[in-house]
């Protein structure tokens, strides 16, 4: 997950809480839930977790074994993921196993080394799920210097950092949300809670030309993460 936005820090600082008689709404990272209206959420843990594990799945052609590269082994949005990926690799997926979970301290150049002592300790691995943005393309270098054809690199990655992989074949695809689409929905959520259109309790929310979206609990839902692969990935720049 990317840390949180410059912008969206200042905009919750200057606007206050809502007790205050201001509104409120954040994105991109959340405030505490009684200092803001809505968050603008552009994934929950169980979207992210269940679309990475199944374009495992997808890539593996439903059996294999594969390895995950995380951040940190402390980082709960990410032990949460590793959580909700195994949930679902066990429930949908039971002749697809894990071999291996190392953390690459959010650095290219560890996931890297990480990679390829993955590679090298367990040559039945043939898909490395990285799920910090710097560990698909350190991951990704890894296997294309190993030579090995049979082995494939998903995460959580931006499309720039991994447009080259994807050319060439190591990166099927990368797993994140279109961040124009968060933009836009940010915007249409602060203008609709501004003019008292969007109040508690409402379960959908008509965000423009992204079309009726829901809404859980105080979170307005992008929808599920982005695939960027090799027939999209050419149209974003970030």
């Amino acid at each position: 997950m990317q840390p949180p936005s410059k912008i969206g820090m200042v905009f919750r600082l200057l606007c206050g809480k809502p007790r205050e008689g201001i509104k409120v709404i954040t994105w991109d990272s959340d405030a505490q839930p009684d200092a803001r209206d809505f968050l603008v959420n552009q994934g929950t843990p169980e979207d992210i977790a269940f679309t990475l594990m199944d374009e495992a799945a997808r890539v593996l052609g439903g059996k294999g074994v594969f390895a995950i590269i995380t951040a940190s082994l402390t980082a709960a949005n990410m032990n949460e993921w590793q959580k909700l990926i195994e949930q679902r690799r066990a429930d949908k997926y039971p002749q697809i196993k894990m071999a291996a979970l190392r953390p690459c301290d959010d650095m290219k150049d560890k996931a890297f080394a990480e990679a390829t002592a993955i590679l090298n300790a367990n040559p039945e691995v043939t898909l490395i799920m990285a799920i910090c943005a710097p560990a698909v393309p350190g991951s990704s270098e890894a296997v294309k210097q190993s030579g090995r054809k049979d082995v494939k690199v998903i995460g959580l990655g931006l499309p720039n950092d991994n447009k080259r992989y994807v050319r060439e074949g190591i990166t099927p695809s990368v797993i994140l949300w279109n961040t124009e689409n968060l933009g836009y929905l940010t915007v249409q959520t602060a203008v609709a809670v501004a003019k008292d259109q969007l109040k508690p309790g409402v379960k959908s929310f008509k965000g423009g030309r992204l079309g009726e979206l829901e809404i859980k609990g105080d979170n307005v839902l992008l929808g599920k993460p982005f695939v960027f692969n090799k027939d999209n990935i050419e149209q974003f720049n970030f």
